[in-house]
């Protein structure tokens, strides 16, 4: 993978990415030497290659600190000021942008765009390869068994969203309405007798969930006896491949899997 400069000459290629989301894409698709800088959330908890980012730079998501990199691409998904792009391009430097995607469709085509920017087409099909394996295996586990998607603080995703495509790409039936909704104390502890599937509830402890719905004890009594499978931050925290492995995950909690 190299970038042409004015004059002909070839430069090997250097990519910068600007949030956790785009670090999920560069590790995955860029080779390692490539790589000269990802943002300070690639290394955490819920970053889901989080080990790959183990060596690497991280840089500062400022003009200034991408261009000290001196990167001959910056893949970015909500990262960095909006005004970064225009600047990039005065300097010579391309950028390609993560689309936020709400079914495997969006995945698939964000793939095959970052993977073309840098250079590493076969990769990308790669991915989507693997991808569209588990999702093949995982394929109406349920069998339309309906179920309510619950996260700590207590918000819930329904039609029109990328969890809603995990669910029924698991054979679930969302039970929720359009969109991300609340769901009351009074739905989770007294409501109809329905499965919930738990997002997020791996970082139960972090400072912004701290008083959500999930820590209330009502709720920690009752979805021992309800929870059908529970999804991890790192598989949900990005629109990106690596969800078919949360589709995998409900497909195996199914009855005789």
């Amino acid at each position: 993978m190299v970038a042409a400069l004015a004059g002909g000459e070839a430069l090997a290629a250097r990519v910068v990415s600007l949030d956790q989301c785009a670090d999920q894409y560069v590790l995955a698709l860029a080779p390692r030497k490539a790589i000269v800088g990802l943002s300070h959330r690639a290394d955490d908890a819920d970053s889901h290659l989080r080990d790959l980012a183990k060596g690497l730079p991280q840089r500062r998501v400022t003009a200034e600190g991408v261009l000290a990199a001196r990167p001959t691409l910056v893949v970015r998904y909500w990262g960095g000021d909006a005004r970064l792009d225009e600047v990039l391009a005065k300097r010579g430097v391309a950028s390609v942008r993560i689309e936020d995607a709400i079914d495997f469709d969006g995945v698939r085509a964000n793939i095959v765009r970052v993977a073309g920017a840098l250079g590493e087409p076969e990769r990308g099909q790669a991915l989507i390869a693997r991808m569209d394996a588990r999702l093949a295996a995982s394929a109406g586990a349920w069998k339309g068994r309906e179920a309510l998607y619950l996260t700590p603080s207590g918000y819930t995703a329904g039609p029109g969203t990328f969890i809603d495509r995990i669910l029924a790409a698991a054979g679930l039936r969302n039970a929720a309405r359009p969109g991300f909704t609340p769901v009351s104390l009074e739905t989770v502890v007294m409501g109809p007798e329905r499965g919930f599937v738990l997002g997020f509830f791996d970082k139960l402890s972090a400072a912004f969930e701290r008083w959500g719905m999930g820590r209330h004890r009502a709720v920690q009594k009752r979805l021992p006896e309800r929870t059908l499978a529970a999804m991890p931050a790192s598989v949900l925290s990005c629109p990106a491949w690596f969800a078919a492995e949360g589709v995998e995950a409900l497909a195996k909690a199914a009855p005789g899997r």
